[in-house]
């Protein structure tokens, strides 16, 4: 048990920002147009992570984020939050393209999550906290030009006659048009250190991370790029995030690396000081695995966490018998808002209950759409489904999710139930398929696997009228990762009406297999 994989998650936590508060990490990530939103892991070794809670349960009720009159939120909602923590306090701040602001929350216990929430008019894009050694507090943002806005003391509003300046005119390490943004602002050896990913579009032309740094806050930043490397894949560079040091002194960075349909994945890069600068990797490169000894010896290096596998599960992506009526396991969060009146742990003990609330054009629109992230290089979902509650009109199962999903379940026309494949592009459906099923069936078992190896990047679907022998259904769905949804493909389970409300289905739990077998 010496080394351990890097990426060290293959699944979908993009923009991620770290800190360590004694011995233990914290890290916070983007979820977009999903709730609750936010989600905040916890660590010991940098490696393990688990999902200790979220920062809130609902941003807004617009009719974006509720899934109303004709309009969504996808490729919205929170973006790229910044998790700090001063004299005690624990801080996230994002924004929301959605409503158009900036969002600051607080707590003294972020493992309990008890967030106050204080709200700044404007969107100040991908945001970085930094709270000064004299008291002073400053916001820096901006894509391509970057900013910085001063605080009052306590984080919670602009100040009045505050600074309010470009620092960086154009970030933009090759002198080009470059998009630069991301920043992630830290003050150490008497300097501030700006970290921005670059995607020059000359060169490689893959993404890479900088650095700029100054001796005051406004003064004038020197700049060099302190990673170019793309781990050997698909010329996707790692870059954006932020920087953490162990308790024995190490430094570590922790940014994403772009992994096709499964979305942005962590990855862990060695750093070093020369210099009072930041140098990233090993000889300047990403290594694809790095020696436990590089980390607490903590139950990270255990035997049934890590060994020299080239990959392994994460615990973000988990399975769920649904057995706890107290609520849903923290893997879960719904596909906007919750209609929280049209689901159920209790009505029915060790089942998921789902009743359609809305009228729906396709799943796209479907409301209260439970999701969780799929996890690379490959994973399985399946699901058995009570169909007895449902009504001519409605849909539910098992779906890929993303703009270009695709799903299997039962559809019921005519007092008819059948078998179904869906998929749709856009609005459109590009497949469909449709089983009749006996009369007396009314339980169906569901699976999806999902092959990420080598961005292959496919789905399959298969359905089973006793859990054992499997039928494949259509063709294989080839998998895109999209930015009009910003998020890598997703479980979900669904049941929407096209007809009339009311109808339900209820899930015998889900269970998550990674790697898929």
């Amino acid at each position: 048990m010496t080394n351990f994989p890097n990426p060290i998650i293959w699944a979908d936590v993009p923009d991620p920002s770290v800190i360590r508060v004694g011995d233990v990490y914290y890290m916070t990530s983007t979820t977009m147009y999903f709730t609750p939103g936010c989600p905040v892991m916890k660590s010991m070794d940098l490696i393990n992570w688990e999902i200790i809670g979220y920062v809130y349960d609902t941003l807004a009720n617009s009719d974006e984020m509720t899934l109303s009159n004709g309009k969504h939120d996808y490729g919205k909602g929170s973006w790229a939050s910044c998790l700090r923590y001063h004299n005690g306090m624990f801080y996230v701040s994002f924004v929301a393209y959605n409503t158009g602001k900036t969002y600051i929350y607080q707590t003294t216990n972020i493992e309990k999550g008890d967030w106050q929430k204080y709200i700044i008019d404007g969107i100040y894009h991908d945001m970085s906290l930094l709270f000064d050694d004299d008291g002073r507090v400053y916001m820096v943002y901006g894509c391509g030009a970057i900013r910085v806005v001063e605080l009052n003391a306590n984080a919670t509003a602009l100040l009045d006659g505050g600074m309010n300046k470009i620092i960086i005119p154009h970030a933009d390490p090759t002198g080009g048009t470059a998009l630069a943004e991301g920043a992630h602002i830290y003050k150490m050896n008497g300097y501030y250190y700006i970290f921005i990913i670059a995607w020059p579009r000359s060169g490689s032309g893959r993404r890479i991370q900088v650095c700029y740094r100054a001796g005051h806050i406004d003064g004038v930043y020197d700049k060099r790029v302190i990673l170019d490397d793309n781990m050997g894949f698909q010329n996707a560079g790692v870059a954006q995030g932020g920087i953490v040091d162990t308790p024995e002194g190490l430094w570590l960075a922790l940014l994403f690396q772009d992994h096709g349909a499964v979305g942005r994945i962590p990855v862990l890069v060695p750093m070093a000081w020369e210099d009072a600068w930041p140098v990233l990797g090993v000889e300047g490169r990403v290594p694809t695995t790095l020696p436990c000894a590089f980390l607490p010896q903590t139950a990270g290096c255990s035997p049934n966490a890590m060994d020299d596998r080239p990959h392994m599960t994460s615990g973000l992506a988990a399975s769920d018998d649904f057995n706890d009526a107290a609520g849903l396991g923290k893997q879960w969060q719904w596909n906007h808002n919750p209609v929280h009146g049209a689901w159920s742990l209790t009505a029915r003990t060790g089942w998921l209950r789902l009743v359609t609330s809305h009228i729906a054009t396709d799943l796209m629109d479907a409301r209260n759409t439970l999701t969780q992230r799929t996890e690379g290089p490959t994973c399985a979902g399946v699901v058995c489904m009570d169909i007895t509650g449902m009504q001519d009109g409605d849909v539910a199962g098992l779906a890929a999710l993303q703009e270009k999903y695709g799903l299997v379940g039962v559809t019921q026309k005519n007092d008819v139930r059948y078998i179904s494949l869906m998929c749709g592009d856009k609005g459109v459906l590009a497949q469909e398929e449709y089983i009749p099923l006996p009369s007396t069936q009314n339980k169906v078992y569901l699976r999806i696997r999902f092959d990420f190896e080598d961005a292959l990047d496919e789905a399959t679907f298969q359905y089973s009228l006793c859990g054992e022998k499997w039928v494949k259904l259509g063709k294989t769905l080839k998998m895109e990762y999209r930015l009009s949804h910003f998020t890598g493909y997703r479980y979900a389970l669904f049941n929407y009406a096209t007809q009339s409300i009311g109808g339900y289905v209820d899930f015998d739990g889900f269970k998550h297999i990674c790697p898929a077998g």
